[in-house]
């Protein structure tokens, strides 16, 4: 039996990186994929990659710091398959604004907050009421390796990253008795298309590759994680943060 067979799942972020690896693993395991990004043509071209294996997707338009985009993607899913099964936070990311607390301007704060936060915020805010609904549902947040150990450089996304892991297990603790698990997954140093581009350019990246115990982390590393927390195979578990970080933590 396939680990997610015939589950509605929505994806943020997906058009690329690791968004688009989950989608088609996601897919493999039985899911419908809505693949939800701002950008169609990535979207698009994710949902070509699961068709092209045999999946089942659909692309979904979706700005996750906007509530409206938010309201009207989950409505649509809603509208068209009457259920929503899993939500996997995906979409985020540190910006080159970033920095240390007394060098950052606002602007560079905002935009951390807006999109790695705010925009988990806004879509467990609408998802979990359908789930609620339901009687049943999985939330995947995603924070990060700089939320559970120390940054020198990017202090906004450390802060924003950190408020996900506090949210998930608020969430946790609320949703449980309604049927509604919410977990997070905790991604090191992963070598997506982006993320080597910025190796090849940066010597504290491929110094920060060197502390990985196990060898920097690849997109299905992480997707595989979402996977087991998505599904039932975790079904006892909620509240919990899965750092997926080759040993950094704790090291």
């Amino acid at each position: 039996m396939a680990l997610l067979s015939d589950k509605i799942v929505l994806i943020t972020g997906s058009g690329i990186g690791i968004g688009r690896e989950a989608a088609k693993i996601f897919s493999r395991e039985g899911a419908h994929v809505l693949v939800g990004d701002l950008n169609q043509d990535n979207g698009e071209a994710t949902v070509e990659q699961v068709e092209r294996s045999g999946g089942s997707a659909s692309f979904l338009q979706l700005n996750v710091t906007d509530e409206d985009s938010v309201d009207q993607a989950i409505s649509q899913i809603i509208a068209d398959h009457g259920r929503l099964d899993v939500l996997y936070n995906n979409a985020g990311g540190s910006a080159p604004t970033d920095n240390i607390v007394t060098e950052l301007d606002i602007a560079g704060w905002e935009k951390a907050q807006s999109v790695d936060l705010f925009g988990t915020f806004l879509t467990c805010r609408r998802a979990i009421k359908e789930m609620v609904k339901a009687g049943s549902g999985s939330v995947v947040n995603t924070t990060s390796l700089m939320a559970l150990k120390g940054s020198p450089h990017r202090h906004a996304y450390s802060a924003a990253k950190g408020g996900v892991i506090s949210m998930t297990r608020a969430m946790a603790v609320t949703y449980g008795p309604q049927g509604v698990r919410v977990n997070a997954v905790s991604p090191g140093l992963t070598q997506t298309e982006r993320v080597r581009d910025m190796m090849a350019q940066s010597e504290m990246l491929r110094e920060s590759a060197n502390e990985c115990l196990l060898g920097p982390g690849e997109p299905e590393d992480i997707a595989n994680a979402a996977l087991f927390l998505a599904s039932d195979l975790s079904k006892r578990i909620t509240g919990i943060v899965v750092p997926v970080d080759s040993g950094i933590s704790a090291s």
